[in-house]
């Protein structure tokens, strides 16, 4: 039963996310403005999320252990991957040399990462589990958007452009399973993998989203970006709240 949610939330948190990058290619400029403004709803989901769901979580399965640690590794790591993934892409640009494997295999890796904290969310409880994954898929959607703009203007067609962004999404199922199959190790130390998670949506949102929101040009932003910034955040707590 839990591998089903594993596989089902897994797919919508990050298979069936590409379909913001299909849109794309429809519709550019409707789809930019939406994946803008469901940025700042995932800014303040995946906030609500390590802070009213992750991180408690962990401090009561870590009884004496301090969480914080993890935390702060979660955080710290990803500033460290991103560091060298900016620096590789930057030295290819240099070199005028071409960035799509870049980009597939950095989203290959994230996508893989994130099915492991689906797992890790449902191995806690189900309804945590599914704020998680409907979390990363607010996130994802902009996410694969973006690659899908980068991939094609590096001159894939559109075919392979989908192609491409299909087969790094689907190491997120990988990474699930992985982590479902060995949830015996994993359930051991589950605090650290919820903070390890909760890590990584801070970073994500404090380093990766809020900062494009800050860059954006969408003329009504101010109002509309704080709304739903805020609604991420609330939606997360009524979650939670109902689900008690």
């Amino acid at each position: 039963m839990i591998l089903a949610y594993i596989i089902g939330f897994t797919f919508i948190g990050s298979i069936a996310s590409l379909t913001g990058g299909y849109f794309l290619l429809l519709k550019k400029n409707i789809t930019e403005i939406f994946s803008i403004r469901l940025v700042s709803f995932a800014a303040g989901a995946l906030l609500g999320v390590a802070f009213l769901d992750l991180l408690p979580e962990a401090v009561e399965k870590a009884e004496e252990a301090n969480v914080f640690i993890p935390a702060l590794l979660g955080f710290v790591s990803f500033f460290f991957a991103e560091k060298i993934i900016r620096h590789i892409h930057h030295h290819h640009e240099h070199e005028e040399k071409p960035t799509t494997p870049l980009i597939i295999f950095g989203d290959g890796i994230h996508n893989f990462v994130d099915g492991v904290i689906i797992t890790t969310a449902f191995l806690t409880s189900i309804p945590i589990g599914i704020t998680t994954a409907l979390a990363v898929a607010t996130h994802e959607i902009p996410q694969e958007i973006a690659d899908m703009g980068v991939l094609l203007a590096n001159g894939l067609s559109k075919t392979r452009a989908l192609l491409y962004n299909f087969l790094s999404a689907l190491t997120a199922l990988v990474g699930a399973l992985l982590a479902f199959f060995f949830a015996s190790f994993i359930e051991s130390y589950l605090y650290v993998f919820l903070a390890l998670a909760a890590g990584h949506f801070i970073y994500i949102s404090a380093a990766d989203l809020i900062p494009e929101l800050h860059e954006s040009r969408i003329k009504d932003k101010r109002f509309s970006q704080v709304f739903l910034f805020t609604a991420g955040i609330v939606s997360v707590y009524v979650f939670t709240k109902f689900f008690e």
